[in-house]
């Protein structure tokens, strides 16, 4: 990290704008979930109002395609194959060293535990596919936090937000989309394939706008005051349409809020356990949520454990001890496996639900693939019960990278 700057930042400019609170955007806590062409440029945005507290989430690494549309990395970035998450944590803290910047180089929802999201003022998505916009979505609504959506595509682009109440991203999805999300197939690589085709090109400058926009709308929302105030009208329930080709931009009523919809969870409360952490093991994790909660069985809400697979063809098993989200990619890196996945695919034995009959007990949360500072749904003849791994939050805030 760099020394920290000798004047606040921003202080001979900020405190110019009527509602700009110095304070507010310091303790801000944002969460950006992308960092791609857009979400390059939230960063950089909230890096100059000098947003205080960051989460930057993106399993992927840098490419030398990203170049083009991306401030913030560089070649060598590229050359060494590096995660975008911790690169850009890096820069970030370049433009301002006194940010303090959490990289999460992993999935969204198998990488970034739900004690993170309900920490946060506002969570700004900057995806590029359906799956990951549902999954963030039902985040947000577990953890009670509003989300800004951004999409691009060549000069075209759009923004909404979505917060409990007001607009859900699943609720207005179209019966094609819906079709989409419930697509399924057998084949690993025909997985990752349609994964690399969502990619579509864009251009820095709608990269500039949309992402502009975003942080606009999450400076709205870190002065909440301003928000009921009338000071500010904010994009929830609406949807910004910008047209590049033709210089043309809308702004549309998109609130759809549907009574039935599985997206409407709210975790709360959360019971708070300082003992226990990702690397409990399930057996202790056992014995600390029932002082808390009495006879429990663990939900996997977000990812199954499966301790076996099966072929269809010879019943060969295997073993892979792996959450459900890493089986693609443990099949793709056997050439004997991959080909028998793709000739006759395999049967999986899975856990949706772990109870003290667990057969693996000595496992850990992190390795059934249960991520830092999550909140787990546990049954209980009384009901149901969240609880945080609130012993990581420490593990977060002053070794980042353990996670």
């Amino acid at each position: 990290m760099g020394q920290s700057v000798n004047k606040a930042w921003g202080d001979d400019v900020f405190p110019f704008l009527s509602w700009f609170e110095t304070q507010k955007v310091k303790d801000a806590k944002v969460m950006v979930v992308g960092v791609g062409a857009l979400g390059n440029e939230v960063l950089k945005n909230l890096a100059l109002f000098g947003v205080g507290n960051l989460v930057i989430v993106d399993f992927d690494t840098i490419e030398y395609g990203n170049l083009t549309r991306s401030a913030l990395f560089r070649p060598e970035d590229a050359d060494k194959g590096l995660y975008k998450a911790d690169v850009a944590a890096r820069r970030i803290n370049e433009i301002n060293p006194d940010i303090h910047v959490i990289p999460v180089c992993g999935d969204l929802s198998t990488g970034a535990g739900l004690g993170l999201y309900r920490r946060m003022d506002v969570i700004i998505g900057c995806l590029d596919n359906l799956q990951a916009r549902i999954s963030l979505n039902r985040n947000c609504f577990r953890a009670g936090k509003p989300w800004i959506d951004g999409a691009i595509g060549d000069l075209e682009g759009q923004v909404s937000v979505y917060q409990a109440g007001t607009n859900c991203y699943e609720c207005n999805l179209t019966d094609d989309e819906r079709q989409a999300l419930f697509r399924r197939t057998s084949c690993a690589e025909v997985v990752k394939m349609n994964e690399q085709a969502g990619r579509t090109a864009t251009t820095p400058v709608i990269a500039s706008l949309i992402g502009a926009v975003q942080v606009q709308e999450a400076m709205k929302y870190i002065h909440p005051e301003a928000i009921e105030a009338d000071v500010f009208t904010t994009l929830a329930g609406k949807l910004l349409v910008y047209e590049g080709k033709r210089l043309a931009v809308g702004i549309y009523d998109f609130s759809s809020l549907q009574n039935d919809c599985i997206a409407h969870e709210n975790w709360n409360p959360v019971i708070e356990i300082p003992e226990l952490s990702a690397d409990t093991t399930i057996g202790q994790a056992f014995e600390y949520i029932s002082r808390h909660c009495g006879e429990i069985e663990i939900n996997m809400r977000n990812d199954r454990f499966v301790d076996r697979i099966v072929s269809r063809s010879d019943n060969k098993q295997f073993s892979p001890m792996l959450p459900q989200s890493k089986i693609p990619a443990y099949i793709l890196a056997d050439e004997a496996l991959r080909n028998r996945q793709i000739a006759e695919g395999f049967y999986q034995h899975a856990f949706e639900n772990i109870d003290a009959s667990f057969p693996y007990p000595s496992l850990t949360l992190r390795q059934i693939g249960i991520p830092c500072l999550d909140v787990i749904q546990v049954s209980t003849p009384k009901g149901l019960f969240y609880v945080e791994l609130s012993k990581d939050l420490e593990k977060y805030e002053t070794h980042p990278a353990y996670c």
